[in-house]
């Protein structure tokens, strides 16, 4: 399954939560690929990520529909007033609680020791289901994110 993470630039609330799960619901269920159905997904996890998949054993996402895909994220956007596109917000994990920053205060978090070697940090490049399972939540020492900032 070919899956496409979008970071929030903050946490959505509950209320939030479940409009924006009903949205994906519906997107999914209409989903295609040159008039035919993908297989799809859509989820919402730690009220802050979204994640579209598509099993492309069965049809393949097309540009045109990785296009609407673009087009219904971008209305999310605007209706709830985040950035979904921001890759220069970073997320990671303090203790049980999820925060996203900039690249700035990432690199200051870094400095001061309060991100290190063993904070989990969130690899939203990843591509496919079992990147997504295995290398989603990762220690920060066996992220990109310790190439681009060491």
């Amino acid at each position: 399954m070919r899956v496409w993470i979008y970071q929030s630039s903050r946490p959505f609330s509950a209320e939030e939560q479940e409009s924006i799960q009903q949205k994906l619901s519906s997107f999914v269920a209409v989903w295609n690929a040159h008039g035919k159905s993908l297989a799809a997904k859509a989820e919402l996890r730690h009220g802050l990520f979204i994640v579209l998949g598509v099993d492309e054993q069965k049809v393949q996402a097309s540009g045109c529909s990785i296009d609407s895909s673009v087009h219904f994220l971008k209305g999310l956007e605007r209706e709830f007033g985040v950035s979904l596109f921001d890759r220069f917000q970073l997320a990671y994990r303090d203790g049980e609680e999820i925060k996203v920053v900039s690249r700035p205060e990432f690199e200051q978090l870094i400095q001061s020791g309060l991100v290190h070697s063993e904070t989990i940090v969130f690899n939203n490049m990843v591509t496919d289901e079992t990147g997504l399972l295995r290398d989603w939540e990762i220690p920060f020492k066996k992220s990109w994110h310790a190439r681009v900032f060491n």
